[in-house]
This record gives C-alpha cells, structure tokens and sequence, in this order.
C-alpha cells in the first residue's frame, strides 16, 4: 500500500519539478514526460494527478500563489500602521522564495497561457485584484479613495513590471533593487497627496475668510 501522504508528496515534487523545468527549456518546449522524469515519478502519474500539461500549469500556479499570499499574510501580521502594512505587501511580492530566476519564468509562463486558458486568466485576475484591493485599502489613509485606486495600480504595475524586466535579465533577481524602486513610487505619491490636500485646505481657509 502507498505511504500516507505520498500523493501530496508527488504532487509537491512535480510542481516544483515544472518550475524547473519550465525555467531550463521553455513553457512550450517542455513535455510531462520531462518534467515527470525530473521528479521521479512516470508520465502516466503525472497524467493521473494533473490530466495535462496546462492543469499542471495551472496547479504549479495555484501553489504559488498560496505561498506568496501565505508569506505577504505573515508579514502584515507584524506590520502595525498602513504605511508598514504597504511595505509588507511590496516586500511580500519579491519575498526570496518567489522573486528568482525559475518561479519568474514560471510566471511569465502563466501570464502568456492566460491569454488563452480560462482558468488560468481566472487566478490571474483574482491574484491582481487582491493586490489592488489590499493596497487601496492601506492608501486610502493617506488620500482620497479614487487617488488611492489610481495609486494602487500604478504600484502593482510597477510590481509586475520588474519581475518582467528581471526576466529581460541575466544574472541572480536583485530584490532588494526592487523592493526600493516601488517605495520610491509610494512615498512620492503619499507626499504628494498629502501636500495637495494640504494646498487644498489652506486655500479653503483663505477662501472662507
């Protein structure tokens, strides 16, 4: 009889086995028969547990998401103001175990198949409309609700837009490089904000004198 949690076993191993695999040959170069091989397990099991290469895709994907939403939820857990809680989500996104070389190219992998899987489009756009809402939420104390979204955006494209550019590279992800370009972003809009609405109520004052 099979050992107890030797499934979830197999199927761990074949998901990190397509990160790896998808990093050294190509998401449309590799075979199940490759990536099986590289965990130790056969194509036909592979098959069994994920039915085709896309599934398989597709489950590498959820795992990763899972991890990335489980490390950015531990550090809002130390996280005390708004403006730390931004912080950890920025970190969050280029934690160690998501920002290199392989899982990025996994990623790009995922967004060129969720142009046309559905199902894959589906994690993506709930992935990104998380990070939206959960960076607006954290914004909105610095500004009003409709510059908070606009903000938000233009964080998380600046988030997506280095790990593409880091695919463009060669050598080992830089995430500290990275980490430091979207606070830029943040605290230039924050004091942006924050000396507008100022502006603002002092021409109010003036204004009702």
């Amino acid at each position: 009889m099979p050992k107890i949690g030797m499934e979830a076993e197999r199927r761990r191993s074949l998901i990190e086995a397509t990160v790896d695999a998808i990093h050294e040959r190509g998401y449309s170069d590799v075979t199940v028969a490759q990536i099986a091989k590289r965990a130790g397990v056969s194509s036909g099991l592979a098959l069994h547990y994920f039915g085709s290469k896309d599934q398989l895709l597709a489950a590498t994907m959820r795992h990763l998401l899972k991890d990335l939403g489980e490390g950015i939820r531990e550090r809002l857990r130390e996280a005390h103001n708004p403006r730390e809680r931004i912080s950890a989500i920025i970190a969050g996104n280029f934690a160690p175990d998501q920002f290199r070389e392989a899982v990025i190219a996994a990623w790009l992998a995922f967004y060129v198949q969720s142009r046309t899987t559905q199902s894959n489009r589906r994690l993506l756009q709930i992935y990104s409309a998380r990070l939206a809402s959960n960076l607006t939420y954290n914004l909105r104390r610095f500004m009003p609700r409709e510059d908070a979204r606009q903000v938000a955006e233009g964080t998380a494209s600046m988030i997506d837009g280095v790990w593409i550019r880091q695919a463009l590279r060669d050598g080992p992800a830089d995430a500290r490089t990275a980490i430091a370009m979207v606070e830029t972003y943040v605290e230039t809009q924050i004091r942006y904000h924050q000396d507008k609405n100022a502006l603002r109520g002092t021409i109010d004052k003036i204004t009702l004198q």
